[in-house]
């Protein structure tokens, strides 16, 4: 009995002790886990230099591809006859030394930019305005060597040009990527040649893609815009993704300029896609010159979204047909009309006149295209074949009268266009007051040392009216060495933030 006691105490002490231990492990393993649920998980510093060693890789990959180009244009410039002055105590002065006349006198213009080599035979791509007008062009490579190159193609449209040097060995070309992968986001590298500071390497993103009507720029053009910063002198040179591949043609800064002084770097860069630029370069190699497809159309250039669904088009977008031109050209044959909305060609949408000629600009003449387009709110389809661009008749008048007539630019030394109702509303203006855009001013000229600048607008030369490019053209052809000139001009001041009106003089060399 007693032994039974005693058994029946020690199995209930057992008991206690084996419940008291397992309530302790339990607790342990809750707090355990309350513990490491309570507790956070240490931040993981990524390495500061994995980053900056990639783009180390990526610059030694195409260093070597990267030109500087330095250019010389020899400006000759007649000094106007002393006799224009009368009642001058110096006339007889400077007759005796230098004759009737003041002789003429030559001055040196030089420019720097950037380009890259796309052909280890010495072919490089750069900027159109970068050998502009040059009388010498001067490579210089990665390695320190400098050669003279020759220009193998321009193309205005598009602001791209091909040289050419030729060297003892063939050169470190770079390797062209595909532009249409790039997005927004996306690390890139712009190399060139800023302020004259060769082989300089700077990073940023692609802050967008299609970036178009942007200024004076062509509707040819369409840009990858990115925060790198570009400078004066990068012009020409490559930027390049994360692969050491060249995906656009740094060529335009968005800047502030103050007068007499040029913008720097707000980081607003833009670039040529590589996808244009290897269209336009083929056809320089093996054309010299940029051919271009139309289909024979002129296009209504002011729509809106209301006109376009009004006509069919549901998403408000598209191009319309203004009319057939020529009226025997591929698109009358092929049976568009007044009216109809181009949606599409070759299965690329089209969205507004930009889109129409950037896809037309990669169209061969002489490819037969596909053409989707909406009439009486359907869609219908045909196809034509694409004819040459230069044969339009808009186009064959304008270059007969080119021939026939000066050039602006050779006269002030400005590449004018007509007041666009855009830009009537930027300058304050209605279309009627009119008035002509200045898109480009050269170095040198008669319009750059009369304080000229580029997106300013020429209202009045000599008290006369400048309402259209033909005004200006008729006031030019008249212009005789030693007149002296007074402009008008209206300027946006950044600085202020509103438009201002200025006086200018300059004179007729």
């Amino acid at each position: 009995m007693r032994r039974r006691r005693l058994l029946f105490f020690s199995m209930i002490l057992g008991t206690l002790i084996l419940g008291v231990a397992i309530g302790t492990m339990i607790d342990h393993s809750v707090s355990a886990a309350r513990s490491a649920a309570t507790t956070p998980a240490p931040i993981s510093v990524p390495s500061p230099t994995k980053l900056s060693s990639h783009f180390s890789t990526v610059a030694q990959k195409v260093e070597k591809a990267v030109v500087n180009i330095s250019t010389e244009t020899i400006i000759r410039r007649q000094e106007p006859s002393r006799r224009q002055f009368r009642n001058d105590p110096f006339q007889d002065f400077f007759e005796r030394f230098f004759g009737p006349e003041m002789p003429q006198r030559r001055r040196r213009s030089q420019s720097l930019g950037s380009g890259f080599v796309v052909d280890s035979k010495g072919y490089i791509l750069t900027n159109a305005h970068v050998v502009e007008n040059a009388d010498t062009i001067t490579v210089k490579l990665h390695s320190g060597d400098e050669y003279e190159a020759t220009v193998v193609g321009e193309d205005a449209r598009t602001d791209l040009a091909v040289i050419r040097v030729e060297a003892e060995e063939n050169l470190t070309a770079a390797r062209l990527g595909d532009s249409d992968g790039m997005r927004q986001g996306d690390w890139v590298l712009a190399v060139g040649s800023p302020f004259g500071l060769e082989q300089t390497v700077t990073a940023g993103i692609i802050s967008a893609t299609g970036r178009k009507n942007m200024g004076d720029s062509t509707p040819w053009q369409h840009f990858l815009q990115t925060d790198a910063a570009i400078n004066r002198g990068n012009s020409g040179g490559p930027l390049v993704n994360m692969a050491g591949e060249v995906i656009g043609v740094n060529t335009a800064i968005l800047t502030q300029p103050t007068f007499g002084r040029i913008g720097g770097n707000l980081g607003i860069g833009f670039a040529l896609p590589s996808n244009l630029a290897t269209n336009v370069y083929n056809q320089l190699i093996e054309h010299g010159k940029v051919r271009r497809g139309a289909i024979g159309i002129k296009m209504q250039a002011e729509v809106t979204a209301r006109t376009l669904k009004a006509l069919g088009a549901a998403d408000g977008k598209g191009v319309i047909v203004e009319k057939p031109d020529p009226a025997d050209g591929p698109a009358a044959k092929a049976g568009l009309e007044q009216g109809d909305v181009i949606v599409e060609v070759d299965g690329n949408k089209i969205n507004d006149t930009y889109d129409m000629h950037r896809v037309l600009s990669t169209v061969a003449p002489g490819t037969t295209i596909t053409i989707k387009y909406i009439r009486d709110s359907r869609l219908r389809t045909t196809r034509l074949t694409a004819m040459d661009r230069e044969d339009l008749p808009s186009i064959a008048r304008r270059s007969a009268q080119q021939e026939e007539e000066p050039s602006e630019s050779v006269r002030l030394g400005i590449s004018p266009q007509d007041l666009t109702p855009r830009l009537a509303k930027q300058f304050e203006l209605s279309e009627e007051e009119g008035g002509v855009y200045v898109m480009r001013v050269e170095p040198e000229s008669i319009a750059a040392e009369a304080g000229i600048e580029a997106h300013d607008l020429i209202m009045e030369i000599n008290k006369n009216p400048i309402h259209t490019v033909g005004d200006l053209r008729e006031l030019t052809s008249g212009l005789k060495s030693g007149m002296n000139l007074l402009f008008l001009v209206k300027r946006w001041d950044r600085g202020g933030g509103e438009i201002i009106t200025l006086f200018l003089t300059g004179s007729v060399p």
